[in-house]
């Protein structure tokens, strides 16, 4: 056994982008879960931006009995599952759902980003879908709206997590303060300089709120979005208690999730990331973010 194999071992990923989905992927829910379960991983959280993904878990249930990986799913609060919807948010919950995001493809940061970005527009409207609409979560005055609160005690009083899905800066920073001030303790910042626009010095006034940032392999794997020296400068910024990386990966044209913890492990220790962080990052934060211990 290698050392990455010894530390992929208990690690967890919240963000796999297995199907079904309307948009191409390279594998299935169940074949993730295989995948993951072969190389020793804990738990997979399977994700997508246009359904809940906790019906496709449970339709899957007998596919994924015995393996030794946990499978769960989550629902986007996009205008595509109704937006700022509780009854969604309730159903998913109670199926056994672990996390909600809020708006991500429907958010206005996406929106405005798609506008100027062809493949971004293209990549997030497949099968020629009608295009997503805006799902505000601020009212004029920039407060988060009354059906935020009422989403995120929901959330919270399932023990499960809130995410801030793509939601900009300010959104963003709003929401993480309304879930802070509701008792939350699971919340989630996903990919914060894609999209989102967060800079370190807000990232550590919401860490200090008791958020915890994901960054995702796919954005750093050879150089896709982001170098992998700004990887290590979040992580500096933050600390590896307030990180998770997560692999954003099952899509067509990209490495399976599995394959990208295995290729962006070595550079993180090379690159001097002690062991015991790295453990964290792609295991125990999310081990309490999803209630497991």
């Amino acid at each position: 056994m290698t050392a990455i194999d010894e530390l992929l071992h208990g690690a967890i990923d919240l963000h796999t982008h297995s199907g079904p989905s309307p948009m191409p992927r390279r594998i299935t829910h169940v074949e993730a879960a295989r995948q993951a379960s072969e190389a020793g991983f804990r738990a997979i959280l399977v994700k997508c931006h246009y359904h809940s993904t906790v019906t496709d878990v449970l339709a899957m249930a007998p596919e994924l009995d015995g393996l030794d990986t946990q499978v769960f799913g989550g629902v986007a609060l996009n205008s595509v599952t109704g937006g700022l919807n509780p009854h969604a948010v309730d159903l998913a919950l109670r199926l056994g759902g672990k996390i909600v995001w809020f708006p991500t493809i429907s958010s206005a940061a996406h929106l405005a980003h798609a506008k100027t970005n062809a493949k971004t527009r293209s990549h997030f409207q497949p099968l020629g879908m009608m295009a997503q609409e805006e799902v505000p979560v601020l009212d004029d005055d920039g407060e988060v709206l009354p059906r935020v609160r009422e989403i995120i005690g929901l959330v919270r009083e399932a023990g499960a997590i809130t995410g801030t899905g793509h939601l900009g800066a300010d959104a963003a920073s709003a929401v993480v303060r309304a879930a802070a001030e509701a008792g939350q303790r699971r919340i989630l910042v996903s990919h914060p300089n894609y999209i989102v626009g967060l800079d370190h010095e807000r990232a550590r006034e919401l860490a200090a709120l008791g958020a915890t940032f994901e960054h995702e392999i796919g954005m750093y794997d050879s150089g896709t979005l982001f170098p992998f020296e700004e990887l290590l400068g979040w992580i500096d910024a933050v600390g590896p208690e307030h990180t998770i990386i997560g692999s954003d990966l099952g899509q067509e044209g990209n490495p399976l999730p599995v394959e990208g913890y295995r290729r962006l492990l070595p550079r993180l220790l090379d690159a001097g990331v002690p062991e015991a962080d790295i453990r964290l990052m792609i295991g125990g934060n999310q081990a309490f973010l999803l209630d497991l211990d």
